[in-house]
């Protein structure tokens, strides 16, 4: 029963967090167009991405990530790729 929990908690945060990725992109994109998620990754880099809107976003998907990786370690999962 724990691992099947555990299991939907996952897949369930893996797509919320593949779907915010693709939102967090798409508004970079919009503020400079081009960039990849990679430069996302880096928004320091680039003054377009100084913006609330997109600040917000990325905080959502820092949450997500670090909620992620809360549960993999109490069930001590090694991260996918």
């Amino acid at each position: 029963m724990e691992t099947e929990m555990y299991l939907a908690m996952e897949d369930l945060l893996q797509r919320m967090v593949e779907h915010q990725e693709l939102k967090v992109l798409s508004l970079a994109r919009r503020l400079r167009p081009g960039l990849t998620a990679e430069d996302v990754r880096n928004a320091h880099d680039f003054r377009e991405l100084d913006d609330p809107d997109f600040h917000y976003e990325d905080g959502l998907l820092a949450g997500l990530l670090a909620a992620q990786t809360a549960l993999r370690a109490r069930f001590r999962v090694p991260a996918t790729p």
